[in-house]
């Protein structure tokens, strides 16, 4: 069994159990401290973040709830795992939803959502200038974070959220593909520009080629992978 390493500082005693509990197990699984096809043990994880068992249970539904882990026969809920063809499926969805997100958050910017983008963007040239991968990461989701937030449309900043989190887990980087993060820095001026100009068609459009070029990316290679499973597979 794959050893459970959860960061419990965050938790403390009294009410909201589950939505700390939530967060701790949740955060370990995008940071990969709980790798793909980990065991959720309900009553490890009780124990690591030293609170009852029922809130645990609860905060694993949710995340199942969010795609993040799955049930599976006779071991429980484990943290799921995504390959290359379901991840260009999750960014055919990524795709038109990051559309509709730009789309709205145009029509609703003002001058502080515009300063917290060029401000974002601003530290993403230093970290690509600086080639940290890392920092690169953390930017970029952020941009695309202020995005789903600015179109004011819950539903649709959760459901973006979600998908996010998936990406994470699935951890197939792009970043050196098709110019990487010189390719998402200039993209993401271009949205900022689109969104500043107050043209909410040209920002959609632009937000949907920023996800196309990701997810060609990604399908050039599933189909590679497939290949070579194939080539693999003959006598």
């Amino acid at each position: 069994m794959t050893q459970l390493t959860l960061d419990t500082r965050s938790i403390s005693r009294g009410d909201g159990l589950t939505d700390q509990a939530y967060k701790v197990i949740r955060d370990a699984i995008l940071s990969r401290r709980l790798a793909p096809g980990t065991r959720l043990s309900i009553p490890e994880l009780s124990r690591q973040l030293d609170i009852s068992r029922s809130p645990v249970r609860e905060a694993i539904a949710r995340i199942e709830y969010e795609g993040l882990a799955e049930s599976v026969s006779h071991r429980g809920a484990v943290v799921v795992e995504i390959g290359l063809d379901e991840l260009v499926a999750i960014y055919d969805v990524r795709e038109v939803l990051e559309g509709l997100a730009a789309r709205l958050a145009t029509r609703a910017a003002d001058d502080a959502f515009i300063d917290v983008l060029e401000r974002n963007w601003q530290a993403h040239r230093d970290a690509v200038e600086a080639d940290d991968v890392e920092q690169h990461m953390k930017l970029d989701a952020a941009f695309h974070r202020h995005i789903r937030e600015g179109s004011g449309n819950l539903r649709l900043s959760e459901n973006l959220r979600q998908l996010q989190g998936q990406i994470r887990v699935a951890m197939t980087t792009t970043v050196a593909r098709r110019g990487g993060m010189p390719a998402a820095l200039a993209e993401h001026r271009s949205l900022i520009d689109a969104i500043r100009g107050g043209d909410p068609a040209t920002a959609e459009q632009v937000a949907r080629e920023h996800i196309t070029r990701l997810r060609e990316s990604l399908h050039d290679a599933a189909s590679a992978e497939r290949h070579h499973n194939n080539e693999r597979r003959k006598p």
